[in-house]
């Protein structure tokens, strides 16, 4: 699902004549980017800076879960990533657990940055005409995902954090941002509200946003409008103490409705509803645009993933094709990138055994997945 467009190469590096082939391939591409525990590479004999001499102009993208420090040489996985990197601890309730957010900001949010470090040292090698190394550690991209916590922990040393529920409520705030749960920390609070209406689903969800440009016309959808003069209510910063009621209040209208559509045409204003993750899938904007495929994978079932990326160009359209299986491409790839870097056949630095497997899962259809 996650590597389509992309082909698969095996390569026994603990061989020496596998070393040889990486040393080729190091020579022939302009970036490598590894994903290995810390100092894997370096074990190989493979240390940043001996990449130079393979090749002048060729640029390291390197993906670690830490940055310099005491914990560089820690491993790290996506929910260390997000509980190191400070997002954990404002996710979840004020009286619960801290949690982790089910996207993957650490492994994919980390991708991105490097992503963006690796293009931008392309471009400095158009002008220098050196390579360089870029690295990306998860707690750092992590951290810079929950940027809006790092500053409402910055404010918090000026006084309460007022757009959080708990201000209302008359609760003291800490020496650290709290967990909030839907609040929204931004100048339009919102929060999820249920939308039942016969309708006993785990997910029947709308989470509801007060714009306050649109405050008037939302106080006469619920009922309220009396709210649209009343002092406690009026006025955005009036309404910051509040917010608990307010909402139960937006509750006892969205418990009246259904989750299916975001209800824009009585507000004029977006309240989504909370859709699973295979509802995403199936409706709404992301289908609309054909944003996901269904590709069979060789032989095996049909699966979903994700086609174009959200940013591509729609005047560049490309397309899209199947992950590949494990060593589907190597004497392919070896044939090309190094086709006259080594002139020995490929097959005795790669691990045969790999390639056979390949080969035998394209044409048995029982394999599973």
């Amino acid at each position: 699902m996650l590597n389509h467009n992309k082909r698969s190469i095996t390569l026994d590096t603990k061989n020496p004549k596998g070393k040889e082939v990486l040393t080729a391939l190091i020579k022939n591409c302009d970036v490598l980017v590894e994903n290995f525990g810390p100092g894997v590479l370096d074990r190989m004999g493979f240390p940043w800076e001996k990449i130079p001499e393979h090749q002048s102009e060729d640029d390291r993208g390197l993906d670690q879960g830490f940055g310099p420090g005491p914990y560089e040489d820690c491993k790290v996985y996506e929910n260390v990533a997000q509980c190191t990197g400070g997002s954990a601890s404002t996710t979840g309730f004020r009286d619960g657990l801290p949690l982790v957010t089910g996207a993957q900001i650490g492994d994919s949010g980390t991708g991105l940055h490097l992503a963006l470090g690796i293009v931008a040292a392309l471009y400095q090698r158009t002008v220098s005409g050196k390579g360089q190394k870029v690295t990306a550690a998860m707690q750092d991209g992590v951290l810079n995902l929950a940027r809006v916590k790092l500053r409402d922990q910055q404010r918090l040393a000026h006084g309460p954090l007022r757009e959080y529920s708990q201000f209302g409520e008359g609760i003291p705030f800490g020496d650290a941002v709290p967990r909030a749960g839907n609040d929204s920390a931004a100048a339009s609070p919102a929060a999820s509200s249920n939308a039942r209406a016969g309708r006993p689903i785990p997910n029947a969800y709308i989470y509801f946003i007060t714009q306050a440009p649109v405050w008037e016309k939302i106080c006469d959808v619920i009922g309220e409008p009396g709210w649209k003069t009343h002092p406690d209510y009026a006025k955005p910063p009036a309404r910051l103490s509040r917010l608990n009621e307010i909402f139960a209040r937006i509750e006892q209208w969205t418990m009246t409705k259904t989750s299916s559509r975001p209800w824009t045409s009585s507000t004029r204003t977006t309240s989504p509803a909370v859709r699973s993750v295979d509802e995403g899938v199936d409706r709404g904007p992301v289908a609309a645009c054909h944003w996901h495929h269904r590709r069979s994978r060789s032989s095996r079932a049909r699966q979903i993933f994700l086609g174009r990326q959200p940013d591509q160009d729609v005047r560049l359209p490309s397309e899209v094709t199947r992950s590949p299986l494990l060593g589907e491409h190597t004497d392919e790839v070896l044939r090309q990138v190094l086709a006259s870097a080594t002139t020995r056949s490929p097959r005795s630095t790669i691990r045969a055994r790999s390639t056979r497997r390949a080969r035998w899962r394209r044409n048995n259809s029982t394999l599973p997945p």
